[in-house]
């Protein structure tokens, strides 16, 4: 009898036993390591200041731009910014990356900012395929244009051509694009394609400048003194031209003039972008 109680009592105890004796997940606290506890320092921005002090240290042309081009960074490149630089000793390489950097900020819209879509291209103007494959209109800016060669072309009854300068205020535009990009002309009623042009600006320090038409026979002679870029729009709809620049053009700055442009008293316009690597 004594037996049989003292086996129930043992068979009693066994779930207690499991129960106390079971594995449990065991919480181990230890030191966090410093990138749970702190998160890490952002870059500091650079600005006008901080390449010249880049070049007064005598860092070289090559790392200045590539740290330029990595690190965030505002630069100021008006007129007045760039005869700073200058004279602080900045070569024209490293002056150009620092507005190409600019441009690029105003250029990159956020995700948030979403860009102007044209359900159908059906104004007059210039316009560029964004990066969500839109066509978004360029802005044009105010041209202006003089001839020159009057009296050469007076005395030879047309056959040699007279020039035409042309000249925009300020030294950059405010698009940038990379390459390739693709351009879609929207031309008004009887207007062709070929009576664009489109040319590649020399830059002063407060304005850029072209020269097209220069003189020769027929305007068939170019000469090295032209700033005409060569394009082959192809019609695509009525009143409607595209064409691509491609990676062989150099980057610069471009503008693109519509036919019957106005000449010095009264400006024209002329659509405008620069070509960034």
């Amino acid at each position: 009898m004594r037996f049989l109680l003292l086996l129930s009592l043992l068979f009693s105890t066994l779930p207690v036993v499991a129960q106390s004796t079971g594995d449990a997940p065991q919480l181990i606290e230890g030191p966090q390591t410093t990138s749970q506890t702190t998160s890490s320092p952002k870059s500091a921005v650079m600005n006008n200041d901080s390449v010249v002090k880049m070049v007064k240290a005598g860092l070289g042309d090559d790392l200045i731009i590539q740290t330029i081009n990595t690190q965030p960074g505002r630069y100021i490149t008006d007129a007045d910014a760039l005869v700073a630089l200058k004279t602080a000793g900045l070569s024209d390489r490293v002056i150009a990356a620092m507005m190409n950097k600019s441009r690029r900020q105003i250029t990159n819209v956020p995700e948030t900012e979403k860009p102007v879509v044209l359900s159908d291209v059906n104004e007059i103007g210039v316009y560029y395929k964004d990066r969500a494959g839109r066509w978004t209109a360029i802005d044009p800016e105010i041209v202006h244009i003089k001839s020159g060669g009057f009296i050469k072309s007076t005395v030879t009854n047309g056959i040699i051509k007279q020039d035409r300068n042309g000249r925009v205020n300020g030294r950059e535009s405010a698009l940038a694009l990379k390459r390739p990009i693709e351009i879609l002309l929207y031309t008004p009623e009887g207007v062709a394609a070929s009576e664009y042009t489109f040319v590649r600006f020399r830059l002063n320090s407060s304005n850029r400048e072209f020269r097209i038409l220069t003189g020769g026979v027929f305007h068939s002679s170019g000469g090295a003194d032209r700033d005409e870029v060569p394009f082959k729009p192809v019609r695509t709809a009525p009143r409607t031209y595209e064409f691509t620049v491609e990676n062989n053009v150099a980057g610069g700055e471009f503008g693109i003039l519509p036919p019957g442009t106005g000449n010095v008293t009264n400006g024209g316009k002329i659509y405008t972008f620069a070509i960034v690597e």
